[in-house]
């Protein structure tokens, strides 16, 4: 949408001239207003710029736009699979904890599992350290670890517990890629840390070519996530933490501010 500053300024209505500067200003700016409220979609359709929200999937695929349910007053983690995490990310993260449980995996692997990409419902880089982060103040300390190593150990083999480098990598960077200086670091230094071994069996579940006929449901995991996930009574986005904030931007990805 544009605006012909100089004919809204100059003409035609000879008032205009009449106008200080920042008359003008005042009355273009809420002409452009009006213009972009006819131009707005539909109230309660999704039309946020995020991943989420009408933007791409990991795999560069556009999302369709659809409407946007409300959330409950205090939503648990629940609620944010159920209403705001991208449908294909909650498979691919409930196929993760699948196989992790039905591989008799502990709880608390399990949940890593099952948490491990929420922050790409907000943004792909780095999304490691962005889910680990929003969910620190709810997990033990070992599984926000667990979380925030596994983007860096991705790239790199392990063949003690059978983990190779992804295929999909090779599509998505390309032969011979090499990753950043800061992921190797990252890398390195979990290799080193009494919990490596809780990132990588992130790794090892973190499916890319799912089980055919096997569709897990959140129901099997309501349980795991109660007694290791600490829900605030406030509600996600509500609390105060000092993580709030991102739980909010999935709450209300639409508010102007």
């Amino acid at each position: 949408m544009e605006v012909d500053r100089k004919t809204f300024v100059a003409g035609p209505s000879s008032k205009a001239g009449a106008l200080s500067s920042e008359e003008r200003a005042d009355a273009l700016e809420e002409r452009m207003m009006r213009q972009l409220e006819q131009a707005a979609p539909a109230q309660g359709v999704r039309r946020g710029t995020g991943v989420l929200f009408g933007g791409l999937t990991p795999g560069g695929l556009p999302l369709p736009l659809g409407a946007l349910a409300a959330m409950p007053p205090r939503p648990t983690i629940v609620d944010f699979f159920k209403l705001r995490f991208m449908p294909h990310t909650v498979n691919h993260m409930l196929q993760s904890a699948n196989d992790a449980q039905k591989k008799g995996e502990s709880e608390e692997t399990v949940l890593a599992c099952l948490l491990h990409d929420i922050a790409v419902n907000l943004i792909k880089v780095d999304h490691g350290w962005w889910a680990a982060q929003m969910v620190e103040p709810y997990v033990s300390e070992k599984v926000s670890w667990a979380i925030r190593h596994h983007q860096a150990l991705r790239f790199f083999p392990d063949p003690s517990v059978g983990y190779g480098y992804p295929e999909r990598y090779i599509q998505i960077f390309g032969e011979g890629y090499v990753p950043e200086p800061y992921i190797k670091a990252a890398y390195e230094k979990a290799r080193r840390h009494k919990w490596y071994m809780e990132a990588r069996m992130i790794t090892v579940h973190d499916l890319y070519a799912f089980e055919p006929g096997v569709n897990p449901t959140l129901e099997p995991f309501i349980d795991v996530i109660g007694r290791h996930f600490k829900q605030p009574k406030e509600g996600l986005g509500f609390d105060g933490s000092a993580v709030a904030h991102m739980w909010r931007s999935l709450i209300y990805p639409d508010n102007p501010l």
